[in-house]
């Protein structure tokens, strides 16, 4: 099949790009750097012509609450009208774990690209993700407070970033849901076994306070916000054995 896909040069597209072409798919690495911006809306008429699939992986350059929110709802909307004028069969939309239940413009961005997506008429899948591996050390840092990490009481599961390429590539290939798949880490674990995890990978030794005003980048965080639901699919890495390429 032809598949687009979006924000090709970020953190996923980069994987998953190689990952569809290694699959025997006729790939098109779409991005501003190939003259695709689907902010505005340019290039993607071209972009999209004779696509199967499009797989939207893009992020918002800015995570502060109005220039997201603008980013997904203009992207989403955008997207959604090439894609069905296009003749796309299937939008496989990489979202976030918690997304409708946490507050901020960022999530409300996330929801609003999602929203749109279902209503645009194109068979979809929407991937909603939970915290992937290389974000725990921002996560553990943020929570730093006077030399004590004070984390908040409720649990996460990180994944790889190259386990949710594999579920994004497999889905590619396959007939939409039109619906919402989790994808979360093999483990359960709450922040603290988290943060422990990983100071010990840098060899840092900090007291962890379970502090139930902790909040996830300034987001009130109830216990099991951040992780999936009984029916998700689960990645094969786990946080220590990602850990442990870095531990010092």
């Amino acid at each position: 099949m032809k598949v687009t896909v979006v924000g090709a040069t970020g953190q996923i597209g980069t994987q998953l790009v190689p990952l569809l072409t290694r699959t025997g798919h006729r790939v098109v690495a779409a991005s501003r750097a190939s003259g695709v911006d689907a902010a505005i809306g340019t290039g993607l008429g071209e972009a999209l012509r004779d696509a199967d699939v499009l797989v939207d992986v893009l992020n918002a350059p800015s995570t502060e609450d109005d220039a997201a929110l603008s980013f997904f709802t203009g992207t989403s909307a955008n997207l959604s009208g090439a894609a069905r004028a296009a003749g796309v069969q299937h939008y496989v939309l990489l979202s976030i774990v918690g997304v409708g239940e946490l507050p901020g413009g960022y999530m409300r961005g996330k929801l609003v690209q999602e929203q749109t997506v279902a209503a645009s008429g194109v068979p979809y899948t929407v991937v909603r993700a939970t915290q992937f591996h290389q974000l725990t050390d921002a996560i553990a840092g943020s929570l730093i407070v006077d030399g004590e990490v004070r984390v908040p009481d409720a649990m996460i599961e990180p994944i790889a970033s190259a386990d949710v390429v594999s579920v994004l590539a497999r889905l590619a290939g396959e007939p939409a849901a039109d619906g919402v798949l989790e994808v979360g880490g093999p483990e359960r674990m709450s922040f603290a076994d988290m943060a422990a995890a990983v100071l010990a990978s840098r060899g840092e030794e900090l007291p962890i306070v379970v502090d139930p005003d902790a909040t996830y980048f300034g987001i009130p965080i109830r216990r099991d916000s951040l992780v999936t639901g009984p029916d998700a699919e689960h990645g094969a890495t786990s946080l220590r054995e990602h850990l442990a390429q870095f531990a010092t």
